[in-house]
């Protein structure tokens, strides 16, 4: 559970790391269009992007509530720790993946291709949290 002591605010030297991670997400997989980084309350962090999506705003906000459902439903059938969602389109797919930092909780947003090597962007998607987790 979120702890309401902490400030809103995420610093700019995370932010900045953050934005680092998601641009190696971003090129270290063919087929990885654009990654976002949102605040666990639906504001957009950071963004990086070979394909210019407009409105970003609203992604991160349903983004942010589509993974709290998602976890809610994930509880209600006794599982534990909802950590991604992978949706898969006729055009493409988008996984939301939370980041569970302790102090600042993020979702990560990342849309592909449809033919993307699944398990290479996983382990990158992985990697990129583990990082943004330890800072």
């Amino acid at each position: 559970m979120l702890n309401i002591n902490f400030t809103r605010k995420i610093p700019n030297d995370y932010v900045e790391f953050g934005e680092n991670q998601i641009r190696q997400l971003l090129n270290a997989v063919s087929g990885v269009e654009f990654v976002m980084l949102c605040s666990s309350d639906g504001f957009e962090i950071a963004l990086a992007n070979k394909k210019n999506i407009t409105n970003s705003g609203k992604i991160a906000a349903v983004s942010s509530s589509i993974l709290a459902m998602v976890t809610a439903f994930i509880s209600e059938i006794n599982l534990i720790g909802c950590q991604s969602i992978t949706l898969d389109a006729e055009n493409g797919k988008a996984i939301l993946t939370s980041i569970p930092n302790d102090k600042y909780p993020l979702v990560m947003v990342v849309l592909t291709s449809k033919d993307i090597l699944l398990g290479r962007m996983l382990y990158e998607i992985k990697e990129t949290v583990d990082a943004l987790v330890k800072y």
